[in-house]
């Protein structure tokens, strides 16, 4: 199916305010240049070259975002005497220094696989506070979150029966909720009946029969998630409504029902830096006051699971320049950046602001460019149809909004390395993700009996021209 992508002038992007109410740590200065937070974008660029062998691209993010999106949410619950946890959702960016944050700033941590519950556990999270979802959970993993305390979200019959057993093998309780389906569909939420999430309400009367006589699983809570971010704060009060329905349902059974957990909730206006765009989403204290009376009035702990909304923002792909190239009916610019760093546009037709980094020295007129990265592969764009100055070889070039879901999907595709990571906080920077380099790629081959074993295998940095790679030369 082709992607359809939304078109950009960037004249008037850059010249009118971004659709946006709360000011941004990452912004332009009028001279052309790109800063997030006290520092010149342009600057960060050239220092991390002068300081590594891999510099771009990378991502870079704002501390001070992360701080301001998690207050937005934190403000907002407390204001409104909300019972909460506020649980990020660790798929969307799992480095360790931003969990570390977050975790300080007092959110819990939402899980989908074991290496997650482990890397949130480093980060300081408490285990007995995570929720840990998924519609596969292997036997091992959920072995693993027993013992650890967490909170499993039955998604199936099948899963539930896998967590009775393990429950059984451990002689260990494990405290569940239940994902239902919510029974509201809209325009921007796949169709309920085709989703492969959570129980369907004609299971959901099994399940709890099962759970009544199951002494090692103690149903504590309900969950719903509407797999899509919210742009419509009346279609969350619906689904609010009919859980909290279900709550009573269930409580009428005997069960104590402690906890409701509603999802991700709102998402972020990744066009709002587009002036035409009439994409509005809504902000967090109305979110969060259209549905404080129905949690607070069945005395319940709410739990959310943000994540686009907490990190999606607060990040950068900072990029260069290769070249800019013309056929007979397009106009590319070449970065260095790909779609093995922010694959979102070409996996589903996403849409990511870009901007210049610093003035372009080149005395050509902007045009209309398709963006695109140097793997070998048609699907590599960032953009489309998009209006840009003419940038001159090297200029530096941003990928906004690139928190979320872009550093946690990146891959090796075409051998490429995984970019560094870097945070800025206020005045200074520093490396919270060294870049990859390429013992790190090949590094799960040494060793393994095949042909023969690698010998001698060294840093490549080591090897010229027309020397035979020692790693390379086989043993027989």
């Amino acid at each position: 199916m082709a992607v359809e992508l939304l078109k950009v002038d960037y004249r008037t992007a850059l010249s009118s305010k971004p659709n946006i109410s709360t000011s941004s740590n990452i912004y332009m200065t009028g001279d052309g240049h790109l800063f997030c937070e006290n520092l010149c974008v342009k600057e960060i660029q050239y220092e991390l070259a002068m300081k590594t062998d891999y510099a771009s691209p990378f991502y870079l993010y704002s501390r001070a975002q992360i701080v301001d999106n998690v207050q937005q949410y934190k403000r907002s619950l407390e204001k409104n005497d909300v019972p909460h946890l506020l649980g990020y959702t660790v798929s969307a960016n799992y480095n360790l220094e931003i969990l570390r944050i977050l975790q300080k700033l007092g959110c819990s941590a939402v899980v989908a696989s074991i290496n997650e519950i482990k890397i949130a556990m480093m980060a300081g999270f408490n285990p007995n506070m995570m929720v840990y979802n998924g519609n596969g959970k292997q036997l091992n993993e959920l072995e693993f979150a027993v013992k650890c305390g967490v909170m499993i979200n039955v998604d199936s019959l099948f899963d539930l029966e896998h967590i009775r057993k393990v429950c059984r093998m451990l002689h260990k309780k494990a405290n569940v909720l239940m994902r239902l389906h919510p029974e509201i569909d809209s325009d921007s939420s796949q169709d309920i009946t085709e989703t492969k999430f959570g129980l369907h309400h004609k299971e959901f009367d099994k399940a709890l029969q099962i759970v009544k006589e199951e002494e090692l699983v103690d149903l504590i809570g309900l969950h719903c998630h509407l797999e899509t971010t919210l742009d419509d704060v009346q279609l969350f009060k619906e689904s609010l409504d009919t859980m909290l329905f279900w709550v009573d349902k269930v409580r009428e059974m005997g069960f104590d029902i402690r906890y409701l957990n509603m999802g991700e909730g709102i998402g972020l206006n990744y066009k709002r830096h587009i002036p035409q765009s009439d994409e509005i989403l809504p902000e967090t204290k109305d979110f969060i006051s259209s549905i404080a009376e129905g949690i607070k009035s069945k005395n319940i702990c709410l739990i959310l699971e943000p994540g686009i909304s907490i990190v999606g923002n607060t990040g950068i792909l900072v990029t260069k320049v290769v070249g800019v190239k013309t056929n007979e009916n397009k106009n590319f610019i070449v970065i260095d950046g790909s779609m093995a760093e922010v694959i979102r546009p070409s996996l589903y037709g996403a849409y990511h602001h870009i901007q210049l980094i610093e003035p372009t020295m080149c005395k050509k007129e902007g045009c209309v460019f398709d963006i695109v990265g140097p793997i070998g592969e048609s699907s590599d764009f960032l953009a489309e149809d998009y209006y840009m100055p003419y940038p001159h070889e090297g200029c530096g070039l941003a990928i906004r909004d690139v928190g979320a879901y872009c550093g946690s999907m990146s891959s090796n595709y075409s051998l490429r390395q995984r970019p560094a990571e870097v945070l800025v906080e206020g005045s200074r920077w520093r490396i919270i993700r060294h870049a990859e380099v390429f013992d790190d790629i090949v590094k799960p081959f040494i060793g393994l009996p095949s042909l023969g074993v690698y010998k001698d295998y060294i840093d490549t940095t080591e090897v010229h021209l027309g020397t035979l790679h020692p790693w390379l030369t086989w043993m027989h």
